[in-house]
């Protein structure tokens, strides 16, 4: 049941999904793997709609000054300090105090993804390397469970939601990826949009309104602002 504080937190999106919509966000917990460009604003947005638990997952060390520029959820003092999933939870527990934020901070191996995604609902997938994005879909086959994948490169973008038994699994979708060893350019804003409509697609798959991206790849181009949905089937 919502409370009255929910009720008056959520009332504009509640006026789009209902209660009973919002009671589902409210008992769903989702995985945001990655904490860095991507997954700040996944969370951010998340932990507005009023996700009931959300799991943040980063192997990396503490934020450094040149994440920054795209890394919303962490901050000048957070650099060279606490892990980015411990630094992101800081945040999101001050910024909606009603939801439950839990972070854990390692690499996601085949020894552990069982135990670390123990009764998830939806992954979104906000990495940047398709080793572990390739671990997460063999992952969310075997439970059954969404993937929501997303990359970022530049002023370029991708989204794809992945569905157990009814779309394409990430694999087949990218079955040969040159994986690039030096870092590579971003620009914070590319990293928002991407962000935004990953959360979204939590947000439809569990409410139920709107149509996410099955068996669909949207593509975005920020520099010509053009969008590009590409049939997967």
């Amino acid at each position: 049941m919502l409370t009255e504080r929910e009720l008056e937190r959520y009332d504009r999106q509640i006026m789009i999904f209902g209660k009973e919509g919002q009671e589902k966000l409210k008992g769903a917990k989702v995985a945001v793997v990655g904490v860095g460009g991507l997954g700040s604003p996944v969370a951010y947005y998340l932990a507005a709609a009023g996700i009931g638990t959300v799991l943040l997952i980063d192997e990396q060390t503490p934020p450094e000054l040149s994440n920054l520029n795209r890394q919303i959820l962490h901050w000048e003092e957070d650099v060279g300090k606490r892990p980015k999933p411990e630094s992101a939870k800081w945040k999101l527990e001050r910024f909606n105090s009603d939801i439950k934020i839990e972070a854990y901070t390692g690499r996601l191996t085949a020894e552990n993804i069982n135990e670390v995604l123990k009764d998830v609902d939806i992954v979104v997938d906000c990495l940047d390397n398709f080793q572990t994005r390739y671990l997460l879909d063999e992952y969310i086959h075997r439970k059954r469970i969404p993937l929501v994948h997303g990359a970022v490169e530049g002023m370029h973008g991708q989204v794809t939601t992945i569905v157990p038994g009814i779309t394409k699994s990430l694999r087949e979708i990218f079955p040969k990826v040159n994986e690039k060893e030096e870092k590579f350019p971003i620009i914070g804003a590319t990293a928002g949009v991407v962000g935004s409509i990953q959360a979204m697609e939590v947000i439809k798959l569990l409410t139920g309104i709107g149509e996410p991206l099955l068996n669909k790849l949207l593509l975005i181009d920020l520099a010509l602002n053009l969008f590009e949905i590409v049939e997967l089937k």
